[in-house]
């Protein structure tokens, strides 16, 4: 393959629709090695520019190191499964939530949809975080991105995009070109300075945590599995997106190429995001890092090995990646309403379109939504974690039931190497929910009440039998109690945000 048409295809990377990032391809489909640079340059967000005082908060670096081994391992089988289910249920095109109604329904098809919603409209709450405080490099009146003035500058840019894709405007191939730049040179040249500035006394000084984490927790014992716990969210809040990855490997030249794609892309990925995330324990202590609570981290840390241009040379990448990561995933929760209207788990009115082709109600209530998100802001002092957490939660949902549907059909067609890899995809969503996202999912469970409602509807007007069947509706039922018991639990002041 011709070097400069494999550089073309890493850089036409463009949006995300159903599932599946659409690129230029030849006739022949995509090799290795494009292949395998396509997976890593899709998934890599902006997430990754405050990966390192996010781990530092919760870990040092031994245990850290620990949680992205474990959190690899259950990406990797994600990813394997998902790269499975393309090549064996190709027919299934309502995107990632399409598994969960093949496999288990049309009310699981609805609940995985749902938290995948949920769950694009919420990465945009901390896509606003962050570009409010990049801005705020700049602009002190925007500093630490989540206070009045930035609320209403986030206000403006999301009624803009939100009107921009309502009149057909598209991610074209030049945007994804400048914003895959902008997004991966910084990210580069930050990973050479800090392997240069390196310091290997400082980065072994406390690698345990035995100090450092005690002294944070004021005084108090903090284990390792509790410093791994905590790392579990913010790690995978970095892998967000890898859905759509890997499902290009169905583009491969030969079908072979597609599970060794999926493997090397996550290797890379893995390296990326340990390098990001581990380098900077061996320039800064963990306190130091801990201290450092504006975002994007990765400026300021910059900033701290090479001065002043380090700073703004991140911050004026992320600003641009940002904008064109947020205008693709404006059009991401519109997609997938239309999906769910037409596959008639949301009213019709959700899917309509206007003469642009643009679904103009789905757009507008998302775009209300995350308006209404922001005001959050204004009453926790850490908003970009908690959109984040409250984001990853949501997809955690629709990649589980991703993997039961390939534990599902692996046992169904015997294939037991899919169906140990269904197993650790599914096993590791669980236990990422019952370890680090129980709260935010007791949260989201608010978010379904209205979601069943709409569902109930959408169902009633098609159906001539009953809208659920037993297990349904003792589901339904489970899923409201469970959000009144959010809404209690938040008055009384348990669940604080």
């Amino acid at each position: 393959m011709d070097f400069f048409y494999w550089i073309n295809l890493i850089l036409l990377v463009s949006i995300q629709k159903n599932g599946v990032f659409f690129l230029k391809e030849n006739k022949n489909g995509i090799g290795l090695g494009a292949l395998t640079a396509l997976v890593i340059s899709s998934a890599i967000g902006s997430g990754v520019f405050g990966l390192m005082s996010q781990i530092a908060s919760a870990s040092a670096p031994g245990p850290a190191i620990i949680a992205w081994l474990i959190v690899g391992i259950g990406i990797l089988a994600l990813c394997l499964s998902l790269n499975h289910l393309v090549q064996k249920k190709p027919e299934i095109d309502g995107g990632i939530f399409g598994y969960a109604e093949a496999g288990y329904g049309k009310f699981a098809g609805f609940i995985s949809g749902w938290g995948y919603w949920l769950s694009s409209w919420l990465g945009n709450v901390a896509f606003a975080t962050m570009l409010m405080s990049s801005l705020g490099y700049f602009f002190p009146t925007f500093t630490g991105g989540q206070n009045g003035p930035s609320i209403v500058a986030a206000s403006i840019v999301i009624w803009l995009l939100t009107i921009l894709v309502n009149n057909g405007v598209e991610s074209a191939s030049f945007l994804n070109a400048i914003v895959t730049i902008c997004k991966l040179v910084p990210i580069f040249v930050f990973i050479i300075f800090a392997m240069i500035a390196f310091d290997g006394s400082i980065f072994t000084a406390d690698f345990w945590g035995n100090v450092s984490n005690n002294l944070a927790a004021g005084g108090k014992s903090v284990s390792m599995w509790q410093q791994i716990k905590g790392c579990i969210m913010i790690m995978l809040w970095v892998f967000v997106g890898i859905e759509g990855a890997s499902v290009l490997a169905s583009r491969a030249t030969k079908k072979s190429d597609a599970g060794k794609a999926t493997l090397l892309g996550l290797i890379g990925l893995l390296l990326v995001y340990m390098l990001v995330s581990l380098l900077p324990f061996g320039i800064m202590s963990q306190q130091e890092l801990q201290a450092v609570t504006t975002q994007p981290s990765m400026a300021y840390v910059f900033e701290r090995m090479v001065g002043s241009w380090g700073g703004a040379f991140v911050n004026i990448g992320l600003i641009i990646s940002v904008l064109g990561c947020w205008l693709s995933w404006t059009m991401l929760p519109a997609e997938t309403t239309l999906l769910m209207a037409r596959d008639e788990m949301l009213p019709e009115a959700w899917g309509k379109k206007n003469a642009k082709n643009a679904p103009t109600t789905s757009l507008i209530i998302t775009a209300i939504l995350t308006n209404l998100f922001l005001l959050t802001f204004l009453v926790t002092d850490e908003a970009y974690n908690f959109a984040l957490t409250l984001c990853t939660a949501a997809i955690l949902i629709s990649w589980l039931f991703a993997g039961l549907y390939q534990l599902k059909l692996a046992y169904q067609q015997k294939d037991k190497i899919y169906f140990c890899i269904g197993l650790i995809a599914s096993a590791f969503q669980i236990m990422a929910i019952a370890t680090a996202a129980l709260q935010e999912t007791l949260l989201l469970l608010i978010a379904y009440i209205p979601g069943i409602y709409l569902y109930y509807l959408a169902r009633k007007s098609k159906s001539r039998g009953e809208v659920f069947s037993k297990n349904e509706k003792i589901a339904a039922v489970l899923i409201t109690a469970g959000g009144v018991l959010a809404i209690i639990l938040l008055i009384v002041g348990t669940i604080k945000i």
